[in-house]
């Protein structure tokens, strides 16, 4: 059963996107062309990303100090850092 769903779900995939090939090709819209271009750069920032270790230790810290409330207003911040560059 497992085999069959995988193999019906790629069948789909492929079906779909030999659909939409030959609408793109088909179209001289050139307003839609400039829709499917940039639906696809929004798709491309929502894919996966990927931590190093470093990072992840990074995210962690940070998740702690919310967690106890080590945290920084804008306004802090922004007097910290004027009295850092005096």
């Amino acid at each position: 059963m497992y085999f069959y769903k995988n193999t019906f779900k790629m069948n789909t995939l492929n079906n779909l996107k030999n659909n939409l090939i030959s609408r793109i090709v088909a179209t001289e819209n050139e307003k839609l062309l400039n829709v499917i271009i940039s639906i696809f750069e929004v798709s491309k920032s929502e894919e996966k990303t990927t931590f190093s270790s470093e990072q992840l230790e990074m995210l962690k810290m940070s998740e702690e100090d919310i967690k106890y409330g080590r945290l920084y207003s804008e306004e802090e911040v922004d007097k910290l850092d004027a009295e850092w560059m005096n």
